[in-house]
C-alpha cells in the first residue's frame, strides 16, 4: 500500500500557499481587517445590536475572500469539473483542511464558521446528490459560487441526536405540503435561501422511514427566527425557529419523499470527516507552536523544553495526532472508493477522536505558554472555544462512541441508518 500523497495534490497545497500569500494574506492585512483576527478585539465580528449575529463587515470580509477564491479556481475544488471544481475527493479535502488549518487561524481558513477558501460546501453536495433537475437549475450556480446558502434544520429542542422521534411535521394537502413544528441550532439562517427542514411525513415516531426533507424559503409566512442562541464562541447565527402552518409546493421536497434520513446521514458522514481533519490541523498548529516556544522559553536559566513535564504531554499529542492523521486519510479513502455511507464506524471514530484532540492541544499549548497562552495575545483560548462545540454539534461525543458500539458489538450490520438503503 502507498501511503505518500500524489503529486497532483502536493503540487496543488503549493499553489494555494502562493494564493494565500498573493491574495489572501494582503486582503486581512489591509485597513483595519485584521481587527476581526486580533483576538483581544474579535467582538468585532459581532453585532450585538442584532442578537449576536456576525457582523456585516465581517461577513463582506468572508464574502470578498470566496470571490477572490473562486475567481481563482479554488472556492469550488471538491466539485466537478462541469461546474467549475477540480473533481476533488474526499481524501484530496481532508489533507486540503488539515493543511489549512494547521497554519492557524487567518482569513484562509478560519472555522468558526466553517469559512474556507477551498470551499466546505455540503449544500452544494446534496444539491447535486439528490436535488431534482429543476431544483438544480435553480440552485447549484449560486451554491457553487458560495452567494446562496442552505441551512440544515433538523435538531428540535427536545430531540436532538434522535431525529427519529422528531416532532415537527409536514402533511399534504393538494399541490402544497402544511409544515408545524420547531428546529434549534439552525445554523445560518439568517443568510440562508433555503432551510432544509426534516418533517415526519408518515410512520410512528422511531420509524427511520417517513421523514422527508423540504426546501424551505425562511421568508414564508409562518416561519419565524424566535432567538439566536449566545454561545461560548460569538458570534451567533445559530437559531431557533418555528413553523406554523407553513406551506410549501410538493416541488419543494428533497430527495425521495420519506426518505429524507439518507440525506442526513450523508451530510453527517461528508461533514465529519472533513471537520475531523480541520480539528486534527488545528490541533497540530497547537502542538507545533508549543513546541516552538518551549525551545525559546527559558525560565530558571534553562529552556522549558528540557523538561520532561513539558515534552511528554506534547510527545503523547503528536502521537495521538500521526495515528489520527493515518485514519482520517484512510477513511476519506475508504468513502471515495465505496461510497458516502462506507465507513460511518470510521467517521465516527475520526470526528470524536480529532475534536478531543484539539480540545487537549490547545489546553496544553495554553499551558506551556504560561498567563500568556491563556491570554487573547495568543489564539489558543480562541482555539479551545471553536473547537470545544465540534464534541457536541453533529453527534456529541457520546453518540459517535454509540455509534461505533452499534458495529463492535453487532448492533449495526449496515453503513446506513436501519431502512435507509446506502448509496455509491
Amino acid at each position: 500500500m502507498d501511503f505518500a500523497l500524489p503529486d497532483t495534490l502536493t503540487d496543488y497545497l503549493a499553489e494555494l500557499d502562493a494564493f494565500i500569500e498573493t491574495e489572501i494574506v494582503p486582503l486581512q492585512e489591509s485597513g483595519d481587517n485584521n481587527r476581526f483576527f486580533d483576538h483581544r478585539r474579535e467582538d468585532a465580528r459581532t453585532d450585538w445590536d442584532r442578537g449576536g449575529l456576525p457582523s456585516a463587515d465581517w461577513e463582506a470580509l468572508l464574502g470578498e475572500a470566496r470571490r477572490r477564491a473562486d475567481a481563482a479556481g479554488h472556492f469550488r475544488y471538491p466539485f466537478p469539473a462541469e461546474f467549475g471544481g477540480r473533481d476533488g475527493s474526499n481524501l484530496s479535502m481532508a489533507v486540503i483542511r488539515e493543511h489549512l488549518a494547521a497554519k492557524g487561524l487567518g482569513l484562509h481558513c478560519d472555522l468558526q464558521n466553517e469559512h474556507s477558501i477551498v470551499g466546505n460546501n455540503i449544500g452544494l453536495l446534496l444539491m447535486l446528490e439528490y436535488g431534482s433537475p429543476e431544483q438544480c437549475a435553480e440552485w447549484v450556480e449560486g451554491l457553487a459560487a458560495g452567494q446562496h446558502f442552505f441551512a440544515f434544520g433538523i435538531t428540535e429542542p427536545d430531540h436532538g441526536s434522535d431525529a427519529t422521534h422528531m416532532e415537527t411535521t409536514a402533511v399534504r394537502d393538494g399541490d402544497t405540503w402544511v409544515i408545524n413544528g420547531e428546529k434549534t441550532w439552525n445554523t445560518g439562517i439568517h443568510a440562508a435561501h433555503r432551510d432544509i427542514i426534516f418533517a415526519r411525513t408518515d410512520g410512528d415516531a422511531g420509524d427511520a422511514r417517513g421523514i422527508t426533507a423540504f426546501l424551505v424559503d425562511p421568508r414564508s409566512e409562518g416561519f419565524t427566527v424566535e432567538e439566536y442562541l449566545w454561545t461560548f464562541n460569538m458570534p451567533t447565527d445559530h437559531a431557533h425557529i418555528t413553523l406554523r402552518d407553513v406551506r410549501v409546493p410538493h416541488s419543494a421536497i428533497m430527495g425521495d419523499e420519506g426518505r429524507g434520513l439518507q440525506i442526513v446521514q450523508h451530510f453527517f458522514n461528508e461533514n465529519r470527516i472533513r471537520q475531523a481533519a480541520s480539528s486534527l490541523g488545528a490541533a497540530q498548529y497547537c502542538i507545533d507552536r508549543a513546541v516552538a516556544y518551549a525551545n525559546e522559553r527559558a525560565p530558571f536559566g534553562k529552556k522549558l523544553s528540557t523538561n520532561q513535564a513539558i515534552q511528554f504531554p506534547l510527545v503523547e499529542l503528536h502521537t495521538r495526532a500521526a495515528m489520527l492523521r493515518a485514519l482520517v486519510r484512510e477513511t476519506a479513502w475508504k468513502m471515495d472508493t465505496y461510497g458516502p455511507f462506507a465507513a460511518s464506524q470510521e467517521v465516527s471514530m475520526c470526528n470524536y477522536q480529532a475534536n478531543r484532540l484539539c480540545c487537549d492541544a490547545a489546553d496544553q499549548a495554553m499551558q506551556v505558554f504560561g498567563g500568556r497562552g491563556y491570554s487573547r495575545h495568543e489564539p489558543f483560548e480562541h482555539i479551545y472555544r471553536h473547537h470545544r462545540r465540534y464534541r457536541i454539534t453533529e453527534g456529541a461525543d457520546e453518540i459517535q462512541m454509540r455509534r461505533v458500539a452499534g458495529y463492535l458489538f453487532g448492533f449495526m450490520t449496515s453503513a446506513a441508518p436501519k431502512g435507509v438503503t446506502p448509496t455509491g
